[in-house]
């Protein structure tokens, strides 16, 4: 094995990884990560669904893990390795000019001066359907979430097209996206254990950072920058790493430290990815067998279990992008830890345009178990963190609902997406042996 070094000189981007420990060779060595799992409340019905998106107001328990430092700075600044090509775009240099304005601080609760930073990586959704055709735009700029022609022209009028329509499904679930709302309350759950467990890192503040609507990545690292913090965290809410999401948003920061021409003041270290944790997968098997119970008993063990993740191009996945490996492990641990108890499938949903994506898609699968007799079926959406767009109406609506009724499905059900944290206040290695004995942990599997 390979020495560990004490820090490094820039943000790493692709990195080989295994279950939160990931080989860096731009680091020169193997790097860590945490997880943090926070608890849902009482599930809740909508039209006949477990929805159980609800967060419980205070946080019962639950496990972190943050191994080894990662120092972003030194003497001088190193580009990451790109997932593409030409991933500055034009979109990127419109975004730091509308930036010259100052965001609106994310409060939270105390007035102490905050150490540590946690900024909460993700996708984001427009909280309204005025900022849809904005968040459109931003996305199909995005050239290391897809590559067009003429980008800077097409994706603001594929954009403009499509925006008619999302609005009316963002209708459909209540006017916008939970996704910033539940972010919140997961950061507000994390900051408060974490103060508990490491008061010498303390004390600690979450900051949001989105891709795609406000507040965006780069706004949130500003506000990190003004609040003088010693270290930051990167911390991606996707479970499985892809040069499309995770590795988006860490070109953003990069590139934001890039476009200003300066250093960082605080230390910064990444987790990219946790998809093979023994606490998360932990918490889809009891999640699971929770939404089992719900089924008629003599046809528990015949329900469809049925493991959806947001589907990738196969241009993206051809490139050697690691997520429909990093799902496949997630489904083959949680699978393995229920005994393989029932039949299951992975499929891929919200396939968009005429080109080959990952398959086979979700409402294809579904259609295709109606047709051999399998009525019974439990979704579970295996690589999102809280609801959006993509459970709240795709799944929900147009499969549980819409499909199923076509389809003459006896029982179908979505399993709740918040993890619990009876998965337990368990002895996992800490913050504090993140930051005082790094060398101490083993890579975590």
């Amino acid at each position: 094995m390979r020495g560990r070094p004490a820090g490094s000189r820039a943000l790493p981007h692709r990195w080989g990884c295994v279950a939160g420990w990931c080989w860096a060779p731009r680091l020169g060595g193997w790097r860590g990560g945490f997880l943090v799992v926070l608890p849902p409340e009482e599930p809740r019905s909508r039209a006949g669904l477990s929805v159980g998106a609800n967060m419980a107001a205070a946080l019962r328990s639950a496990g972190v893990l943050l191994r080894d430092r990662l120092l972003y700075g030194g003497s001088r600044a190193c580009q990451p390795r790109r997932c593409q090509s030409g991933a500055a775009t034009a979109a990127a240099a419109t975004e730091t000019a509308q930036r010259a304005r100052s965001p609106k601080p994310q409060a939270q609760p105390g007035n102490r001066k905050p150490r540590t930073g946690i900024l909460m990586l993700n996708m984001g959704g427009p909280e309204t359907v005025e900022e849809v055709q904005d968040f459109l735009q931003r996305l199909f700029l995005d050239q290391d979430l897809m590559t067009l022609p003429v980008q800077d022209k097409l994706g603001p009028f594929i954009a403009k097209r499509r925006t008619p329509k999302i609005q009316e499904q963002y209708r459909r679930i209540g006017g916008g996206s939970p996704i910033k709302m539940w972010t919140s309350k997961q950061g507000e759950g994390m900051v408060k254990l974490l103060d508990e467990l490491s008061p010498h890192t303390a004390p600690h503040k979450y900051y949001i950072g989105f891709r795609y609507v406000h507040p965006l990545t780069e706004e949130a690292i500003e506000e990190m920058e003004r609040d003088g913090l010693e270290r930051a965290v990167a911390f991606t809410q996707y479970p499985q790493y892809s040069c499309s999401t995770t590795g988006s948003s860490l070109n953003a920061i990069y590139r934001y430290y890039n476009e200003v021409g300066r250093k960082p003041t605080m230390k910064w270290s990444t987790i990219d990815r946790w998809p093979t944790h023994p606490l998360l997968i932990q918490c889809f098997a009891d999640h699971i067998l929770k939404e089992l119970d719900h089924f008629p008993p003599e046809k528990r063990r015949e329900v469809v279990i049925l493991f959806s993740a947001h589907s990738l191009p196969m241009s993206v996945v051809n490139r050697g992008d690691p997520y429909p490996q990093e799902v496949g492990a997630t489904v083959q641990r949680v699978m393995d830890k229920l005994g393989y108890s029932n039949p299951y499938r992975l499929v891929w949903q919200s396939k968009v345009g005429p080109m080959p994506w990952l398959g086979p898609q979700t409402d294809e699968a579904i259609k295709g178990l109606c047709k051999r007799g399998r009525k019974n079926i439990l979704l579970v959406p295996i690589a999102f963190t809280s609801d959006h767009i993509e459970t709240l109406y795709e799944l929900d609506i147009e499969y549980s609902q819409v499909l199923a009724s076509e389809c003459g499905l006896e029982n179908i059900r979505r399993r709740s997406l918040l993890m619990e944290t009876h998965c337990s206040r368990r002895p996992w290695p800490t913050w504090s042996t993140h930051t005082s004995s790094p060398r101490s942990a083993a890579p975590h599997s």
